[in-house]
């Protein structure tokens, strides 16, 4: 794939992948967002169920810079008309260049490949740039509900992208988006 200053998207996981991905996970959101080792479980749990259940409709993106993981997004499908963006990161250091956007591009052009009609991710309120992107990128907010998660109160948000009514409506492939 087209490297971005130097970092090259891949789709096939390695041996320590999953608990780079994890780590990074746990590692960035304690630092920027004051979260505890249960967000760190709530994301290793589904990626481990991702690797031991591999689906062509499925895929991971790793981004890479001299051999090290800056970056990573995943389409899981939720169902056969709907997929879930998640484990969307990208590291600090790396964020403004481009990245995350084509990374976001490459999820959702591969949901539209695979025919899914709905692409729908969860977040919390407090990432506003990366709510910035998505609904740049097309998605809308569907729904917000406030609780108390990884050792914090949060409000979680439901973004959802309509794959086929963007289509059907011509509108353009939704623009590449910079990750936070």
């Amino acid at each position: 794939m087209e490297s971005i200053e130097g970092v090259t998207l891949r789709t096939e996981m390695r041996a320590g992948d999953l608990g780079r991905i994890v780590s990074l996970h746990g590692e960035l959101y304690a630092r920027e967002c004051g979260w505890d080792l249960t967000f760190e479980a709530y994301v290793a749990g589904p990626l481990a169920e991702f690797v031991r259940s591999p689906s062509p409709r499925n895929r991971l993106w790793i981004a890479e810079h001299v051999g090290g993981i800056v970056g990573c997004v995943a389409i899981v499908g939720a169902s056969q008309r709907e997929v879930q963006l998640r484990w969307y990161l990208v590291v600090p250091e790396w964020r403004r260049r481009g990245l995350g956007r084509r990374l976001l591009a490459e999820a959702v052009a591969f949901s539209r490949e695979q025919g899914y009609e709905t692409v729908f991710l969860w977040t919390t309120s407090n990432l506003t740039a990366a709510a910035k992107q998505y609904l740049s990128a097309g998605f809308r907010k569907i729904e917000a509900r406030p609780g108390r998660m990884w050792g914090k109160d949060v409000v979680e948000e439901k973004y959802e992208l309509a794959l086929r009514q963007s289509i059907a409506a011509g509108s353009p492939v939704p623009p590449r988006l910079e990750c936070p």
